[in-house]
């Protein structure tokens, strides 16, 4: 396979009759962050968990760090962490017990340590004493994802993170999704959120009937639609510019309402 993070290969899948993935072909690049576009069931999940060597594709081949998903799945446990649509994390724990839990599981040297280190990198140190059942829905994710960096994966599968969290919880996850690129972590981002993509993603790629049927940067997907086209729109004047087209009573007067109101409305002009 290629020098890149994530390489797939005419991949394919099907339940019984139902052929969700017919021929899936892309490439990550190391450090990026590379976001899989698809409505609900155009198979989106069954990719990543091809990738993360819980499913086994019925034809095509996948590499996650250079190794083979199927003959070296071992190898790629190593190197990824999954993080699912819906954080993961015990709510009984405090938020630093949740991230020692794990590095013990891993049998990390220091857990404390690693724990006050993601703790500080996504700005819950003065939670992390806290049970993560008080936690607000965009702490939980930026916990769940911390949880899934102890071990130092070089690539993390992110599968529509900021489903159901409100805005401001999703910007938190952006920030946090942005964090993890800039520290040379490879992110694959599925989601069904196209502002998501947007902001986030270095490439887009857009499954469809179980194709990508496009595959490139923001830049290059928009020059694949006409260039905008500038129309001249009539604006309607209001009550308030008739009012005072036709009275012509305004008081000029520095410092009155009705000057602040004429400026307005000279500047607006």
């Amino acid at each position: 396979m290629t020098g890149a993070a994530i390489a797939v290969k005419n991949l394919e899948k099907s339940y019984k009759d139902l052929h969700v993935l017919k021929g899936v072909d892309f490439e990550v690049a190391r450090g990026s962050i590379f976001a899989l576009l698809g409505s609900n069931g155009a198979g989106k999940t069954t990719v990543v968990r091809i990738l993360a060597t819980l499913l086994k594709a019925d034809a095509g081949t996948a590499a996650v760090g250079g190794h083979d998903v199927s003959a070296d799945a071992q190898r790629v446990r190593e190197t990824i962490s999954l993080t699912g649509q819906f954080a993961a994390v015990d709510e009984v724990l405090t938020g630093r017990e949740n991230l020692v839990l794990v590095a013990q599981l891993r049998h990390l040297k220091n857990p404390g340590a690693i724990a006050d280190d993601l703790l500080a990198r996504f700005s819950l140190t003065e939670a992390g004493a806290r049970r993560a059942g008080t936690y607000s829905g965009g702490m939980r994710r930026r916990l769940d994802i911390a949880m899934s960096l102890i071990g130092d994966p070089s690539v993390i599968f992110l599968d529509e993170p900021t489903t159901g969290l409100d805005p401001a919880a999703r910007l938190e996850v952006w920030d946090a999704v942005t964090t993890l690129a800039r520290g040379g972590t490879t992110v694959l981002l599925t989601t069904q959120y196209l502002d998501e993509a947007e902001q986030l993603a270095d490439r887009i790629a857009i499954l469809h009937k179980g194709k990508i049927i496009v595959d490139g940067t923001l830049d290059e997907l928009k020059r694949l639609l006409p260039p905008a086209k500038v129309e001249y729109v009539e604006k309607q004047p209001s009550l308030e510019d008739v009012f005072f087209a036709l009275t012509g009573e305004v008081d000029t007067e520095p410092g009155s309402a009705d000057a602040d109101a004429a400026t307005t409305r000279k500047d607006r002009s």
